[in-house]
């Protein structure tokens, strides 16, 4: 069992140090280095390998000199260039050094370091191997060195003789016909990702082992899926193998016919029995399964993993994987640095499961995070840094914006703290209505509130709603109305919603206190197209075309203060650079 991993220089990897244990879940999101993790395992065995097949048993220099790894041996880890598997590619650095004297420059390599640990019969072992990079289609690989000239290197343990590492990428599908293939070439199928071209292959290697390897298989496809998997047939005329299945009808049908769901499971499954006694890596098992599906399978392979004598690493960004590992087998968050979760009821794994890792991806990416009502206030105000020139616009472009759907300050704390706890650099602002209670001030997250009722008041002027109909946002917006009927039309609505607000003793339109966008603005915007006969064309996700139309004298100081504290905050952030 392998029970640490230290990788170094590989790929987005700088220098991380992670504790495994016998069945592992890698979580995170797309793009944070869960395959990365399992192609390191895949990696340093692959070195293992080339090692012990060149120097094991015999002689070698005093320094080691590596052996040779060619790009296409890495059939798990597929690069189109060596170099592709260094840290932003750095394979070499240029030192300043001391000759006769003189000062004077030197070419010293960049390593890929991979160390791994281990339980073997009882008897803890760790290997460590070192890579350079000799040109696009090949490395060099040696024991990792332990002083700074390579004299001492690390001893590779007898012990790591008979470990087996698996990698099993997410299922391709499943090819219409597939022909008999030996073991080797299998391996490196699906290294490359063709799983399409082995599923039945794998099947039928299962089924000549004569054990109860196939009796046992058929069984959890038929307690998964209803249907009974039939004995794979060698066609030896045509050198193929078929395999059919018969549904819940009795009805024969060809193992193409399956679902994806089925042909996912079965593939696990059977790669399971294909490799007793291996470290599997296991890269989205959850691929193609809907959610109970992906609970089941999950369990089930766990189980079948112990009695095969397996252990498995799975990378995943299923938080059905996330909270069925949670509270059993070892959780790697991979949100912000890879690390483990040893606490059950830590803060990152309550926040893992109600955040989601999406959100911690954005939080790693642009290191602060906008808070607001809704998709309109965030419109509104890139109209408000539009019209002003500010330079919050360029900030607001892209941002990493959570709505909180609602007027309550504790809500975003929550999903902001929660977002800390991964990434502790992680600064904010939230922008709220008007509310009757102080805001926190003086914190990572900057609380603030506008000072009228709402965002909408800042653009609710008379001049405002009489230059929208002024506006051809389309030729046919107002069909065939002049200008002048519209306008007509805006000031009658104008006047008699406001009488109606006079009426029910509100606010007057343009006062702070008026809710503008519920008291005033959608009824207005249903009287005044009613008035031209139209269909209601303007509603509340579209009024940030209002704040576009205020004239850049008439912006409230406030708006300006807002934006300000905008670029305040994004200006602190600390984004992954990495």
């Amino acid at each position: 069992m392998l029970t640490r991993i230290k990788i170094r220089n590989f790929k987005r990897f700088d220098d991380i140090d992670i504790g495994l244990g016998n069945a592992v879940v890698l979580i995170g999101p797309n793009n944070s280095g869960k395959t990365t993790a399992l192609q390191a395992v895949a990696l340093w065995d692959i070195g293992v390998k080339r090692w012990n097949e060149k120097r094991k048993g015999k002689s070698s220099p005093e320094k080691r000199s590596g052996v040779t790894v060619n790009r296409r041996d890495l059939f798990s880890i597929p690069v189109l260039a060596a170099n592709l598997l260094w840290r932003d590619l750095h394979v070499r650095d240029v030192i300043r050094v001391e000759k006769d004297s003189k000062p004077s420059t030197e070419t010293q390599n960049i390593r890929v370091g991979i160390t791994i640990e281990g339980i073997t019969n009882s008897r803890a072992w760790a290997c460590g191997l070192e890579f350079d990079y000799a040109n696009e289609e090949s490395f060099y690989c040696r024991p990792l060195r332990l002083d700074d000239d390579g004299k001492s290197r690390m001893p590779i343990p007898d012990e790591i003789e008979n470990i087996r590492v698996a990698f099993l990428p997410p299922m391709s599908g499943l090819a219409d016909r597939e022909f008999v293939k030996q073991s080797g070439e299998i391996g490196m199928l699906i290294g490359q990702g063709q799983t399409a071209q082995v599923l039945r292959n794998l099947c039928f290697q299962i089924h000549q082992k004569k054990d109860n390897s196939w009796d046992s298989l058929g069984k959890h496809i038929l307690d998964l899926f209803g249907v009974d998997l039939m004995i794979p047939q060698y066609i030896a005329e045509r050198s193929e193998i078929t395999m059919t299945y018969k549904d819940k009808r009795g009805i024969k049908l060809d193992l193409s016919s399956s679902g994806r769901g089925l042909q996912q499971t079965l593939l696990l499954l059977a790669h399971l029995y294909a490799n007793p006694g291996a470290v599997l890596l296991l890269d989205e098992p959850d691929a193609h399964l809907e959610i109970l599906r992906q609970r089941e399978t999950y369990n089930l392979l766990i189980r079948v993993a112990g009695q095969q004598g397996s252990q498995i690493i799975a990378a995943s960004h299923s938080e059905v994987l996330l909270n069925e590992a949670a509270d059993r087998d070892v959780v790697i968050a991979f949100v912000g640095k890879p690390h483990r979760i040893d606490n059950r009821t830590s803060q990152v794994l309550k926040s893992l499961r109600d955040i989601g890792f999406d959100q911690y991806y954005q939080a790693e990416e642009t290191g602060w995070v906008l808070y607001v009502e809704n998709s309109t206030d965030l419109a509104i105000l890139q109209a408000f840094a539009k019209a002003l020139d500010h330079e919050a616009r360029q900030y607001l472009e892209r941002p990493f914006v959570k709505y909180v759907e609602t007027n309550l300050p504790q809500k975003a704390r929550d999903h902001f703290f929660g977002l800390r706890e991964a990434k502790h650099d992680l600064v904010g602002i939230a922008i709220f209505d008007h509310l009757d209670k102080e805001l926190q001030q003086n914190g990572p997250l900057n609380e603030l509130m506008w000072q009228r009722r709402e965002i909408e008041n800042y653009f609710c002027m008379e001049e405002v709603l009489l230059a929208y109909t002024r506006y051809d946002l389309r030729d046919d917006l107002f069909g065939h109305c002049e200008k002048e009927q519209r306008e007509q039309a805006m000031r009658g609505a104008i006047a008699e919603v406001t009488e109606a607000l006079r009426t029910l003793d509100r606010p007057d339109p343009w006062s702070p206190e008026i809710k503008a966008t519920d008291e005033f603005l959608d009824p207005l915007f249903k009287k005044f197209f009613q008035k031209l006969n139209l269909l209601l064309e303007l509603r509340k996700s579209d009024y940030h075309i209002l704040a576009g139309l205020v004239p850049k004298e008439r912006l409230d100081i406030e708006v300006t203060e807002k934006l300000d504290a905008i670029v305040a905050v994004a200006k602190k952030a600390r984004p992954r650079t990495e």
